[in-house]
């Protein structure tokens, strides 16, 4: 979580909003990636979809069986919908999203019963620093 938060800051020095992911196999980081939406003008560029398909290009697979994803921030439904699909196993992640959360806060995608695959999520690891990342950012646009 700690890279994941690195690249978060990343972002920010963008003026993209905070968000760092990394993708890992078997303890090893395949992808990695932060908020890029603005600067790529790509509203899916968010730091999980990023790290995301740096994975399936380095795996060369649009699978991504055995994988965990770490982000900073609680994943959108878009960014749960693409881990669900790439298979990814399991998701970790820093502070809750009360407006666009897909793990509980305000949906809760990887326990939807219609779905056919499942993730193991983890909320709040490093939940703080996170939070901070993003107050300060937003305190600083106001």
């Amino acid at each position: 979580m700690r890279r994941a938060l690195e690249l978060a800051q990343r972002a920010a020095l963008d003026g993209e909003v905070p968000v760092g992911a990394l993708l890992l196999l078997d303890e090893e980081v395949i992808g990695e990636g932060w908020n890029q939406p603005i600067v790529s003008h790509d509203p899916t560029a968010h730091a999980e979809i990023v790290a995301l398909r740096a994975g399936a290009q380095r795996q060369r697979n649009y699978r991504l069986a055995r994988t965990t994803l770490y982000a900073t921030l609680e994943p959108c439904a878009m960014c749960m919908g693409a881990a669900l699909n790439a298979r990814v196993s399991r998701v970790v992640f820093g502070a809750w999203d009360q407006k666009a959360g897909a793990c509980g806060s305000v949906i809760d995608l990887p326990r939807e019963p219609k779905l056919a695959n499942r993730i193991d999520v983890f909320g709040g690891v490093c939940s703080g620093e996170s939070a901070a990342l993003l107050r300060h950012f937003f305190e600083t646009r106001r």
